[in-house]
């Protein structure tokens, strides 16, 4: 083989290329440095290389053309309407009733919930939905005490087999495809691997939801714990006539529109009602005492509108319409020891409203204005960027920076998931190329306000761009130096004159295995032009082959480092490095046999 090399290569670029490209995919697998160090290390490399070899169509605009690639748009586009779908909890609210599916069944509940997130990781990015899922799969098995290495790794492995499925389900899937493009091959559209990619899909789920929990490694840490208590907020709530609470009455002593919530009394006029309660109706003028943690209390004044900045009752400033929720200290000396808690007169002086009080000694069912606060007490607090900056500076509170959270707006999430079901119809039918529809897709979600600015630029990570941006330079280094025909020639007289199947069976392989142990989009973008010029080789159609580099870079289940969503997972499951080896090995093969069989039948090769 390397006297083929030598024999073919009329270019000492194309060795200098290769040796560029090898150190880099050293780099990154051994992580002998940040990914962004190795990235720019290697566009500098190759820019070098095209200065010192002029004649080789390896300008510093051809290279570095890869960070304004269509693609690379398309990914940071998708990403802030990935972020939209989080903030504006256009997801999250779908995936939290899961928790209350089948109570006697959990672990139906949490395998309906891994095939959701399957479904939904086909048009959406991988890792948003893994980030969504994860907080509600980890409350369905902490309530049920199963063990969170049975299931945090199928949700990894099932979101990356659903998004073998169609062009959104990866960024993977839209590098090899962008490159294709550029090499003027249009024909991966929306579906092209659609039945190979939900064959594969449908035996790697089946594999991950039943044979991973019975054989994962398991150690103490797995075991969900009950130690310690959830910290329970005294609030109030008053109801005014268009609350959604009016009209709701008990059933077995309980209100059925609080079953989060602990009522401690209910005060009309000059009653108190205390639990349980017996044939009571709530009317407009009730205020409620409860007990509630912060997440529970938060859901539902969140759901009662109580955040809405449109209300009124918060204002905010600059145009930013998040509101922010932290806990804050009453510490010894401050002027509000002794004194109850008034709610329109802090929100007045401080633009802040205070939401509910903790306090570790007793439960009293007081007005919060009559509850006289004493030091170490904590207050829940609701308000805007810059109503907390102002906050900051007081010494009669100490805000707690570790607690902060934003409130998603309300009312944000129909506008999201219209915008983005638009997205994917305009995408999935060709109306418009997909970079447009994208990039005018996470337009529509700032435009709209189901995110601002300053959290759309959160999404974009860095990372991505860089480490695109230099794969794409090494591909296009690779291309004009010559060095992607070259390996197409001897990968094909290696397999001599076997049928394309049996090309297209090793050529997954080689990607796969690759893939577990390199960036899967850095794969997916050196191997693609290998694909197709491997395609003129075979005298076939290219995109067989770009099928094939495309379901063989997103099979990375045998590493944690695999893909982002296995490292993601690996905290909260407790797993070990060798872990995703003996799980995930399994898996690469089981794909790649199915591939085998189903591919060549399903492209007639």
């Amino acid at each position: 083989m390397l006297d083929y090399f030598i024999a073919n290569s009329d270019s000492f670029a194309m060795w200098l290329t290769f040796g560029v490209i090898g150190t880099a995919l050293v780099y990154y697998a051994a992580e002998w440095a940040p990914i962004e160090v190795i990235s720019l290390g290697a566009v500098v490399a190759i820019l070098l290389i095209g200065t010192v070899f002029p004649d080789l169509n390896m300008s510093s605009a051809t290279i570095l053309a890869g960070f304004a690639n269509p693609a690379l748009l398309t990914i940071l586009a998708l990403l802030v309407m990935g972020q939209a779908l989080i903030q504006t909890e256009a997801i999250g609210s779908l995936a939290d009733q899961f928790a209350r599916l089948m109570p006697k069944q959990p672990v139906i509940a949490v395998i309906v919930a891994l095939v959701a997130a399957a479904l939904i990781s086909s048009i959406v990015n991988n890792t948003p939905v893994v980030v969504v899922f994860m907080p509600v799969l980890t409350s369905l098995l902490v309530r049920r005490k199963i063990a969170a290495s049975k299931y945090m790794m199928p949700l990894s492995f099932v979101t990356i087999l659903g998004g073998m499925t169609t062009l959104l389900g990866s960024s993977t899937n839209l590098l090899a495809a962008g490159v294709a493009r550029s090499a003027g091959i249009e024909s991966v559209t929306f579906f092209s691997f659609f039945v190979p990619g939900l064959a594969m899909a449908a035996i790697g789920i089946l594999y991950a939801l039943f044979v991973i929990p019975r054989f994962v490694p398991q150690n103490e840490r797995d075991l969900p714990t009950t130690r310690g208590r959830a910290v329970q907020f005294i609030t109030e709530i008053r109801l005014t006539p268009d609350h959604p609470l009016v009209g709701d009455s008990t059933v077995a002593g309980m209100f059925p529109k609080l079953t989060t919530l602990t009522v401690r009394a209910v005060n009309r006029g000059y009653q108190t009602f205390l639990p349980p309660f017996d044939d009571i109706t709530l009317k407009s003028g009730d205020t409620l005492i409860i007990a509630a943690t912060r997440d529970a209390l938060t859901e539902a004044l969140h759901s009662w509108k109580a955040f809405s900045t449109s209300s009124g009752i918060l204002t905010t400033e600059d145009g930013d319409d998040t509101v922010l929720l932290y806990e804050a200290l009453v510490p010894p000396g401050s002027r509000l020891v002794n004194n109850g808690v008034d709610q329109q007169g802090f929100l007045a002086q401080h633009g802040c409203l205070i939401l509910g009080v903790e306090r570790r000694s007793r439960m009293p069912r007081q007005r919060l204005a009559d509850i006289r606060l004493e030091a170490g007490d904590v207050l829940l607090v609701a308000g805007s960027r810059s109503a907390f900056r102002r906050l900051r500076g007081l010494q009669d509170l100490i805000v707690m920076e570790w607690s902060g959270s934003e409130i998603r707006p309300h009312g944000m999430a129909i506008r999201a998931q219209l915008v983005f079901a638009l997205t994917i119809l305009v995408i999935a039918t060709g109306l418009v190329p997909t970079e447009v529809a994208s990039i005018a897709g996470a337009f529509a979600m700032i435009a709209l306000g189901c995110l601002n600015v300053r959290q759309a630029a959160r999404a974009i990570d860095r990372r991505i761009i860089l480490l695109v941006g230099s794969s794409i330079a090494m591909a296009a280094a690779l291309d004009a130096s010559g060095g992607a025909r070259a390996i197409a020639e001897v990968t094909t007289s290696v397999l001599g004159s076997a049928p394309p199947a049996v090309y297209m069976g090793g050529l997954f392989l080689v990607v796969a295995v690759l893939t577990n142990f390199l960036s899967n989009n850095a794969t997916a973008v050196l191997f693609t032009p290998i694909a197709i010029a491997a395609a003129h080789q075979l005298g076939i159609d290219p995109l067989p082959l770009i099928a094939t580099v495309i379901l063989g870079a997103n099979a990375s289940f045998a590493t944690p480092i695999g893909y982002q969503t296995n490292l993601l997972v690996m905290g909260a499951g407790h797993y070990r490095f060798r872990d995703f080896i003996s799980m995930g090995t399994p898996l690469v093969i089981l794909v790649w046999i199915v591939f085998c069989i189903v591919a060549p039948w399903y492209y007639g090769v």
